[in-house]
């Protein structure tokens, strides 16, 4: 009776584990990576909807300019959501590789028809 329990236990505790604080802390994880990887220059997204590009970096502040008329916000780096910058470039990644593979597929669906033909028009041979 107690064995079962104490498994029932460990069995809610890594359920609690895989489900709440592994994905936690990977979320974090990728987080850090995003604050770590801004550079000058990036559009970025913060947590309160604030859109601007960065103009300068310091310790664990950056300084951003937000509009046309040149105004300037100097917000701490935990306060970035997304780099607007890199969505960017991975869009357009991923948008290439898709177009390659597109290319690819119909230069082997011509390969094969090539194929085919020249089959038939051989015909047998005697």
């Amino acid at each position: 009776m107690d064995f079962t329990m104490i498994i029932m236990l460990v069995v809610m505790i890594a359920i609690f584990y895989f489900l709440i604080i592994r994905p936690e802390k990977k979320k974090k994880k990728e987080e850090e990576a995003l604050r770590s990887s801004l550079n000058e220059g990036d559009k970025i997204t913060t947590i309160g909807g604030i859109i601007g590009k960065i103009v300068q970096m310091k310790d664990d502040n950056i300084v951003i300019e937000t509009s046309e008329d040149r105004v300037r916000m100097e917000l701490a780096k935990w306060s970035v959501m997304t780099n607007n910058t890199a969505q960017e470039k991975a869009q357009k990644a991923r948008a290439d590789a898709q177009a390659a593979a597109k290319e690819r597929a119909a230069k082997r669906k011509q390969e094969k028809e090539e194929k085919k033909k020249n089959k038939k028009n051989k015909g047998p041979e005697v």
